[in-house]
């Protein structure tokens, strides 16, 4: 089976996903900022902690850069590792504002080489975080990798790979170059990895059960 053939079974199980979730009028600024937040936590820590910034009306790059670190930590501490988190959003804030004037559509209208590049020279910023910031906010095609991605190819038997190069590589040598699919199926491999191919894995009730090198049971 084939990477393609994946996507499609993982589409026709759990339905069309249109990631990434926004709830304000300045969508791109919001990913970014989940983006970075949702690093080591569950999104639904992440959206406590963006409710909190919108309800300040801190979804906003002059905004948000202007408080004092000590008072975002605070707002976005439902995100767990508030402090760690609070000084990255501060360095890509600094960053957006000493190169780009704060315009964020400037920063994402970069080539995604040199977006990409840009981003991870950003302390805190690594490869999968940029990766998200350039497909969901500069909507440019990009292959995000994530533990579940790791986990799924390991256990489909594609790849046993932990080095992010090499498995985006995979992804995008064999898919077509479309953002909209980039999304959807990052999207799915994370309700795959959340729903059935968990650490300790549900793999009588998984969709790729029978396609699976390392399913448990008959």
């Amino acid at each position: 089976m084939n990477i393609f053939q994946v996507y499609q079974i993982l589409s026709n199980h759990f339905g069309k996903q249109e990631w990434w979730p926004t709830t304000t009028t300045n969508p791109k600024f919001e990913i970014v900022i989940g983006a970075i937040l949702t690093q080591q936590t569950s999104w639904r820590n992440v959206e406590k902690a963006i409710r909190n910034l919108k309800s300040r009306g801190l979804l906003l790059a002059r905004r948000l850069s202007s408080i004092e670190l000590s008072e975002l930590e605070t707002l976005i501490k439902p995100s767990g590792f508030y402090k760690v988190k609070a000084r990255r959003l501060k360095n890509f804030l600094r960053f957006l504002f000493i190169n780009y004037d704060g315009d964020l559509e400037k920063l994402l209208r970069q080539p995604t080489r040199r977006l990409r590049q840009e981003l991870l020279s950003i302390n805190g910023i690594g490869k999968e975080t940029a990766d998200s910031i350039i497909l969901y906010a500069a909507e440019k095609p990009i292959f995000v990798v994530d533990a579940y991605t790791f986990r799924m190819c390991e256990r489909l038997g594609i790849t046993d790979s932990k080095n992010y190069d090499t498995v985006q590589k995979l992804f995008q040598d064999e898919l077509p170059k479309d953002k909209n699919l980039f999304k959807e199926f990052h999207a799915l491999i994370v309700e795959l990895g959340k729903n059935y191919c968990k650490k300790k894995p549900k793999c009588e009730e998984c969709p790729l059960n029978s396609e699976c090198e390392k399913r448990l049971g008959p």
